[in-house]
């Protein structure tokens, strides 16, 4: 099992990175050509979404992506320190207009990751939360000689 760990300041515009990265790593772990705009496309969604969430929560950790090959298939984790409350918890005074919109932001971008990955999941708590998206990988084509 191979791994490569990219962690970078949650600032929008590494997310371009990360998704250029994630896509040479899927394409070099055997990922389906047909695939890279689907892995690129759903890392960007989620590298965003961890952005996002620790500019609102003030958060100066870095996100965390971890490309993961296994053997027959390419996993790929978004991890942020954004703390989430419990299903039900409202802020004090107005700022809970500004939480739905935020949630429901948050819950359209899953949406996008949901429709990208067919094997996604999510968690969450008041340590952060986590995305992990997998992929099927072909297996390894044995190169042969001609002589």
């Amino acid at each position: 099992m191979a791994t490569v760990e990219l962690r970078f300041s949650a600032l929008p515009e590494h997310v371009r990175t990360a998704r250029l990265v994630a896509a040479a790593v899927a394409r070099r772990a055997g990922v389906d050509e047909a695939v890279l705009d689907e892995v690129r496309l759903a890392v960007g969604e989620a590298c965003t979404r961890a952005v996002g969430l620790h500019q609102s929560s003030g958060i100066s950790a870095p996100v965390l992506v971890q490309l993961i090959e296994e053997e027959k298939q390419f996993s790929i984790e978004v991890g942020d320190e954004a703390p989430r409350a419990a299903p039900g918890d409202r802020a004090p005074g107005g700022a809970s207009e500004d939480l739905d919109a935020e949630a429901e932001e948050d819950e359209m971008g899953l949406a996008v990751i949901s429709g990208l990955v067919d094997d996604v999941e999510v968690t969450a708590g008041e340590h952060g939360g986590l995305i992990r998206m997998t992929w099927p990988t072909a297996a390894p084509i044995q190169a042969t000689l001609l002589s």
